[in-house]
């Protein structure tokens, strides 16, 4: 070996010397620059210039090496810090940071998927100027983010504003033109089969993204998504826990609340059986309550009172009442006042009102209950007391509807009860609707004490036997004092008066029938007596008296006819043949049609204005009908069987005048 190729030699192992010691690639490019002044033949030149060429490889994967390592070991610290405790927005803000870092650009931003309006928002960025904000809305279907989520890849574009390939929207350009972004990619949040997110990181400058950098994008998506999943179960795992954890002091709370309450109602309840008085009672409430407390009745008269009740509209507290005893709930009023009723069972004893002294107070629900429950346990004691009193009253009337004991007996036990059925008495039957039977009974208890009467339940129905003349008149009263406590109208039938104990079954079942014509009549709500219902009436009666129906309906005319001797009677039947006409009526009657207007309209003096109208008219033709039938037999019994000879058509008195009528 010469000189020459020991020199070369030596200078190989200096380019080695250099590579181990990575040295820049300048100190292997003035190596070279010395062989070359040095004048070596061209082979050895072109050896050398290969030998650079190698180690300049060399050199290069060297340092793609050690860019490699440093990015796995900041991906490494990354993936480290990631799993730190953090919160979500703090988490965000570290991802954002640390992929800004990561990639050596100068945006990152992280945009969460909304589902339900559609589209995505921004929720965290850094290194933005102004345009993108948290809170960004980012319209779907558009940009990067829309196409790494369909794919599931890290996408980028060296200059997004330039690339036709994307999808465009004037809102997403107008940002980018504004923070000055040019080269973007974006990662996609994955967490099984939920892609709930973007990753992106942004340049200013036109940049061409490396495999390299494509690859730590998608590894920081990858990691991100693991760490945003553990953060967002921890914040539904830390609050799970603090519902549980308020859940738990509540039901502590409301056990202990429960406990008070119930020491409370056996406190009140041992009251009311001790034989307290309504008085002392509600005194207690109002402590109890902490407010004015005020009982009322059925009738909704006052019982008893405690403080000062602020007073009410009538028709609010009314339907509040209603409201009230249909969801068995206390109902507040515009005053503040609450209404609770007083029920035991399925009868209504009243309503207890509540006003709290101080207004933020509101009124325990529970509280009321259990107050109203104590009452209703007194006025059930007082009403059993008031019943024992005279334990027989309804049973009196029970045995008058479907005893046949004789009159001697019955008498002897009504007047053991201070009964006296001697007096005029009406039958009054009730039909509940709806299942408010009990209701009804209840009210129905304190009614007939009020009025000295009796009660009975018969087949569903209320009955009552009230001291009473007028029928109609009782009927009328039940109805508009039992309607507004339930909240609608109720059908009610009535019969009578009579006196003693033998007539009252009849008298009953003459009101049943009463009722049951309403029903069939499509008069559901309304009241009446036979009298009432005009011919229905008479029919419906057991006595039927016709010759009532007859005064009562076309007395007037039969009265003006005795009296003045004219024919109004007889223009009247002769005007209904005639089908209403007064023309064909003037036919028959052989009279001018103007004597017959002349007539009509004095029967309609006599009658009335609505005597023309369907219903009446029905009952006027009915009442000429009897009247004619009547008048019939009573010429025969006046003339005898052998005298009496056909009669005419229809005997009206007096002579056919018209100047008469």
């Amino acid at each position: 070996m010469d000189s020459a190729e020991r020199s070369g030699m030596g200078e190989m192992i200096d380019i080695l010397e250099l590579l181990a010691a990575e040295a820049p690639s300048a100190d292997i490019a003035d190596l070279l620059r010395r062989v070359r002044a040095r004048g070596a033949g061209p082979g050895t030149l072109a050896q050398w210039e290969r030998a650079e060429r190698l180690a300049h490889r060399v050199h290069t994967l060297f340092s793609r090496r050690q860019q490699r390592e440093a990015e796995l070991s900041a991906l490494l610290d990354t993936a480290r810090d990631l799993t730190l405790p953090y919160d979500l927005d703090t988490l965000l803000e570290t991802i954002t940071r640390r992929t800004r870092t990561l990639l050596g650009l100068d945006m990152s931003y992280i945009s969460f998927r909304d589902a339900e309006a559609g589209g995505s928002f921004v929720r965290t960025a850094d290194g933005h100027a102004s345009a993108l904000t948290v809170g960004f809305r980012v319209p779907g279907a558009y940009g990067l983010g829309d196409e790494a989520t369909a794919r599931s890849v890290p996408i980028w574009t060296p200059d997004y504003l330039s690339d036709e390939r994307l999808r465009h929207t004037d809102v997403l350009d107008e940002v980018v033109r504004a923070e000055g972004l040019r080269a973007i990619i974006a990662a996609p949040f994955k967490f099984g089969d939920d892609e709930f997110g973007v990753l992106y990181a942004a340049d200013r400058n036109i940049r061409h993204f490396t495999i390299g950098e494509v690859s730590l994008m998608s590894s920081l998506g990858d990691l991100a998504a693991v760490a945003i999943e553990k953060a967002r179960a921890l914040e539904r795992s830390r609050a799970d826990v603090a519902t549980l954890r308020a859940g738990t002091s509540t039901m502590k709370s409301q056990l202990v609340r429960a406990r008070e309450l119930a020491g409370l109602h056996t406190g009140l309840v041992d009251r009311a059986l001790a034989g307290r008085s309504l008085k002392e009672l509600v005194a207690e409430l109002a402590v109890a309550l902490r407010g004015a407390v005020q009982v009322k009745d059925a009738e909704h008269r006052t019982l008893g009172a405690a403080g000062a009740v602020p007073a009410v509209d009538a028709a609010e507290a009314l339907e509040a009442s209603r409201t009230a005893s249909a969801r068995r709930l206390p109902v507040v009023l515009s005053t503040g006042t609450w209404v609770m009723p007083i029920l035991a069972g399925n009868e209504e004893l009243g309503v207890l009102l509540h006003h709290p002294y101080a207004p933020e107070c509101e009124a325990e629900e529970q509280l009321l209950r259990l107050a109203a429950q104590s009452v209703a346990v007194l006025l059930r004691l007082q009403s059993g007391e008031a019943a024992a009193a005279s334990p027989f009253r309804d049973e009196l009337f029970d045995d008058l509807l479907s005893s046949h004991r004789p009159a001697r007996q019955i008498l002897q036990q009504a007047g053991r009860l201070n009964v006296d059925l001697e007096r005029p008495h009406v039958v009054v039957v009730i039909r509940p609707e709806g299942g408010e039977q009990g209701r009804v009974a209840g009210w129905a208890a304190a009614y007939t004490r009020r009025m000295d009467g009796l009660r009975s339940i018969q087949k569903g129905c209320v009955a009552l036997l009230l001291p009473a003349v007028d029928a109609s008149a009782s009927a009328a009263a039940v109805s508009a004092e039992l309607g507004p406590l339930l909240g609608h109208p109720v059908t009610v039938g009535a019969a009578g008066p009579v006196s003693g104990p033998d007539l009252i079954q009849r008298t009953h079942q003459e009101a049943r029938r009463c009722l049951d014509a309403l029903i069939s009549l499509g008069s559901a709500g309304a009241h009446a007596s036979p009298e009432d219902l005009g011919f229905l009436g008479v029919l419906l009666s057991d006595n039927r008296d016709a010759a009532h129906f007859i005064a009562v309906t076309i007395g007037p005319v039969l009265d003006y006819d005795a009296q003045r001797t004219t024919e109004l009677t007889r223009t009247l039947d002769a005007y209904f043949t005639a089908g209403g006409s007064p023309t064909h009526a003037a036919e028959a009657l052989h009279v001018h049609p103007n004597t017959v207007s002349r007539r009509l309209e004095r029967i309609t003096e006599l009658l009335g204005a609505d005597w023309l109208k369907p219903e009446q008219a029905l009952e006027v033709q009915v009442a000429l009908r009897l009247h004619r039938t009547h008048e019939l037999l009573r010429r025969k019994r006046d003339l005898g069987p052998d005298q009496a000879e056909r009669p005419e058509p229809f005997p009206w008195p007096g002579e056919d005048s018209a100047d008469m009528a």
